[in-house]
């Protein structure tokens, strides 16, 4: 038990003033130009995309575009928090 306690405290102070990295930084102030409306447009356009490859019979591509709206929408919802918090 007292190991368990040790590694907490070790993993609390690898960064004890919770800063971002320099890749993170850049990242965010990429994406930050970017309107969050790209991120949702482009995820139903993966849907619709993945539903016209489904119904032409390719039905492994388009399960493949379909998982894409995930992520996409992930993003957005990353994005849209780094704007409205901040990266800080």
């Amino acid at each position: 038990m007292q190991n368990q306690n040790i590694d907490v405290m070790a993993v609390k102070n690898m960064n004890p003033t919770h800063d971002e990295g320099k890749v993170a930084e850049a990242i965010e102030h990429i994406t930050a130009k970017f309107p969050s409306d790209i991120f949702l447009w482009s995820a139903l356009g993966t849907l619709a995309t993945a539903a016209t490859l489904f119904t032409q019979g390719k039905r492994t591509e388009g399960l493949l575009v379909g998982q894409w709206a995930a992520p996409l929408l992930i993003l957005g919802l990353y994005n849209k928090l780094v704007k409205l918090e901040g990266s800080d």
